[in-house]
């Protein structure tokens, strides 16, 4: 069966850095493209970035280009998402995501961004 298990995340200072880690595993990971997602405390979810199977194309929420990239390891089957210069408004819960015959979802790992 398809499993999300994502990592990494914690209380950062704001300006700070992260990198989250999202382990795939039950499908061809190597095969789809696939997304991070986040939701902020009391808010509706909110979609991060996008990576193609190859990982040769990115998309970014407005928000954060410049700031996150995202990222994927074929070889390990795992998806990355880097995380710099963090701000408060990006305290989440960051999931990822995989749209197959429906969509897959992890627990989500929470980043806090406070000082």
């Amino acid at each position: 069966q398809v499993q999300l298990v994502e990592s990494g995340g914690e209380l950062v200072q704001p300006g700070g850095s992260l990198r989250l880690s999202c382990a795939a595993s039950g499908f061809s990971f190597n095969s789809y493209g696939m997304h991070w997602v986040r939701q902020a405390p009391g808010k509706g979810l909110e979609w991060v970035a996008r990576i193609s199977s190859t990982g040769t194309s990115t998309f970014y929420l407005d928000s954060v280009k410049g700031r996150f990239t995202i990222s994927r390891d074929n070889a390990k089957n795992t998806l990355y998402l880097q995380m710099d210069s963090l701000q408060s408004e990006d305290t989440a819960v960051y999931y990822c995501n995989i749209r197959l015959d429906k969509e897959y979802w992890g627990r989500g790992t929470l980043v806090t961004v406070s000082s």
